[in-house]
């Protein structure tokens, strides 16, 4: 009983995939770090983060269904970027970082679990009156008091990745698309306004730069420029684990967090690369088919967001990478070196892992209760 019991929690295909990319990002910073300070200090990180997983999968988590927990959760890490703004010390620029005896903590990270929480409960008790354009515009109140607060950090690669979520969930929901596309054209012509008349010659030009870093490679686009060196000298089978030569003499830097694709690729090549994304395809077709046999809305549109949120990881991460994106310091899923995010991805498994165990248990009352919203109160 309990081997059938260890199968049916677990999802060994996405389990494994999960350990296949972090033996990816532990063997690229071995590779090329000529010390295993990153290497050791990650692989506690991943030890940590595959126990906090499995302890999240063994436990009940319908109770983050509430909506005075989720609530509660949503006001104390706003608090918490109220309070970093006000208090918090500067690192590499931003105020993003809860230090604890030399244990550096990034709320933002826990936070984009939160957001794919409340939008998960929002929309499944709005099934039947998705459409209305008011849904677009509550949900993106929510999303905005935490975009706001991060953004003043400033820390841009979590704002956008709030935006993103918020955004990804919205149309999964079944939003009326011309609805959400008014919105969206309404904050693009109010962007406009903005640029030809409240914002001065040098905040363009630093915009322009943050979104053309090329344009300055001595100056804000050195990062970008070196990490498509990196990318493009992989070629099609790499240098070899080890061999980086752009990594390895340090010509890249924050090669172990926001530069680790480009020193993957160098080393992996185009082949390796091409693995690394297969096994986020992986990663996510298992959340999907999971999702897909939710027990209810809620259950479906979590793991929706969850996919949402480590795909525009993926997405933005590997743009910076090869200069199609603005550097905004986001870290790879899985293989980029730091506690938060890899602690965040994987209790952000354990919940989907845990509602997988009662998925087909679910009774039809309690699922039609949910779409039409009766029971606990509904978050507004």
């Amino acid at each position: 009983m309990f081997g059938k019991d260890i199968r049916h929690m677990y999802d060994w295909p996405l389990l494994g995939a999960m350990l296949g990319l972090f033996s990816m990002g532990l063997v690229t910073m071995y590779g090329f770090t000529g010390e295993s300070a990153f290497f050791m200090r990650q692989l506690i990180w991943v030890i940590v983060g595959f126990i906090a997983c499995f302890i999240t999968a063994s436990v009940d988590v319908r109770f983050l269904k509430k909506t005075s927990i989720l609530v509660g959760l949503f006001l104390f890490f706003n608090v918490i970027f109220i309070l970093l703004l006000a208090f918090g010390v500067a690192t590499k620029g931003a105020q993003s970082w809860l230090s604890f005896g030399g244990l550096g903590i990034q709320p933002a990270d826990p936070m984009k679990l939160v957001l794919i929480l409340m939008f998960a409960k929002y929309f499944s008790r709005r099934h039947v009156e998705i459409a209305h354009i008011r849904h677009i515009l509550v949900s993106g109140l929510y999303v905005l008091v935490p975009f706001l607060l991060v953004f003043l950090q400033p820390d841009f690669g979590s704002a956008i990745i709030f935006f993103a979520i918020w955004f990804g969930m919205v149309v999964v929901s079944g939003i009326s698309k011309k609805h959400l596309f008014a919105v969206l054209g309404l904050g693009i012509v109010s962007f406009a306004i903005l640029w030809q008349f409240v914002f001065l010659p040098h905040q363009k030009e630093r915009i322009m730069t943050f979104l053309h870093p090329l344009t300055d490679i001595q100056g804000a686009g050195y990062n970008a420029f070196q990490s498509t060196v990196a990318v493009g000298s992989g070629q099609f089978l790499g240098k070899g684990i080890g061999y980086g030569t752009q990594s390895r003499l340090e010509f890249l830097p924050e090669y172990e967090t926001d530069f680790i694709f480009a020193a993957f690729a160098e080393e992996w090549g185009f082949v390796g690369s091409l693995l690394l994304f297969g096994l986020f395809a992986v990663v996510f077709g298992r959340i999907i088919s999971i999702a897909s046999r939710g027990a209810g809305n809620f259950e479906t549109l979590y793991g929706l967001g969850l996919v949402v949120f480590l795909g525009s990881h993926v997405i933005v991460h590997v743009g910076m990478n090869i200069g199609l994106l603005p550097v905004t310091g986001l870290p790879l899923p899985f293989v980029s070196y730091g506690g938060s995010h890899v602690l965040t991805e994987c209790v952000g498994v354990g919940i989907l892992l845990a509602q997988k165990k009662y998925a087909r248990a679910a009774h039809k009352d309690a699922l039609s209760r949910e779409i039409v919203g009766v029971g606990d109160a509904p978050i507004m």
